[in-house]
């Protein structure tokens, strides 16, 4: 848990909350925040399995997996592979079309192209390529003059997509099943601080759709897990325009490391099916394995 990116904190709460679920499991627990001398710690612990809370970079994209793999520890969530995908958003994206599923126009863009001029036509977001939780999103809307001004932290390419309107939609997927589907929703954009600032957001758990809209939502996300090639535990998120009936519903991203804090998204939908954390926490370290 913890780590060096920009969701260190997050990671720290995910963490923490597993722990407990995995000690209330039976199971025992050793902490570890992932600096430098992971590789040395991980070998003086000797796990059983490595049950990975990191969020982010190094955690999410394959890194932390490479590193389990070649000290062939069993480790939890998807592998190399589906986790460096899933966090190259634009890779993901060609793959999810490959497989049928609907996603909206984007493109990778310079800070300077997108200081320069709109590099798609308005209304459109501009977020990093390969972070989570909604890091460094800016929204330029119907009616902007000019492109946004970006700040100093976003990398230097970044990731342009037309803006989906519409309900902010979710679904778990937990190995070959989708769960139900939650309806996010908040004043403003489903940023960082609404994501985990308790009262940030509010979850309706289960949405309340049409049934064709839901069904869609636990296929889309079942194949989206699959195209990727995610093993474990994945969350899919969406917007729907209601306006448009299925039409209006757009695939965003795949979360291979979902958060697994008080407020977070994954252990409702598994509460919901009955499933408590300490539960959803052993499923996921009964799921564990090297070759991922």
């Amino acid at each position: 848990m913890g780590g060096p990116s920009a969701e260190r904190e997050v990671s720290l709460s995910s963490g923490r909350e597993c722990a407990k679920a995995l000690q209330a499991a039976g199971y025992d627990t050793v902490e570890i925040d992932a600096g430098a001398d992971l590789a040395a710690r991980l070998q003086k612990a000797a796990p059983d399995v490595v049950f990975n809370a990191l969020h982010g970079r190094f955690g999410e994209d394959g890194c932390v997996q490479g590193l389990l793999e070649w000290l062939r520890l069993p480790y939890t969530h998807s592998g190399v592979l589906a986790s460096a995908l899933a966090m190259d958003k634009i890779r993901a994206k060609e793959a999810y079309k490959a497989a049928g599923l609907p996603v909206v126009e984007s493109r990778l863009a310079t800070k300077a192209e997108v200081a320069a001029a709109h590099v798609l036509p308005v209304p459109y977001v501009v977020k990093p390529n390969n972070e989570g939780s909604s890091v460094g999103v800016y929204l330029v809307m119907e009616g902007a003059n000019a492109p946004p001004v970006l700040d100093d932290a976003m990398p230097e390419v970044v990731m342009v997509e037309t803006y989906a309107p519409g309900r902010e939609l979710t679904c778990t997927v937990l190995g070959d099943r989708a769960l139900c589907v939650t309806e996010i929703i908040t004043t403003g954009w489903y940023d960082y601080a609404a994501k985990y600032t308790a009262g940030g957001s509010r979850h309706i758990c289960p949405a309340e759709l049409p049934d064709d809209i839901r069904e869609a939502c636990r296929d889309y996300a079942l194949r989206a897990h699959k195209a990727l090639g995610c093993k474990g535990v994945s969350r899919t998120d969406f917007r729907w325009d209601e306006t448009r009936g299925r039409d209006g519903l757009i695939l965003l991203e795949t979360n291979t490391q979902p958060g697994m804090t008080p407020t977070s998204l994954v252990p409702e939908q598994a509460a919901a099916e009955g499933m408590d954390f300490p539960a959803l926490c052993r499923w996921i370290v009964e799921d564990a394995s090297c070759d991922r």
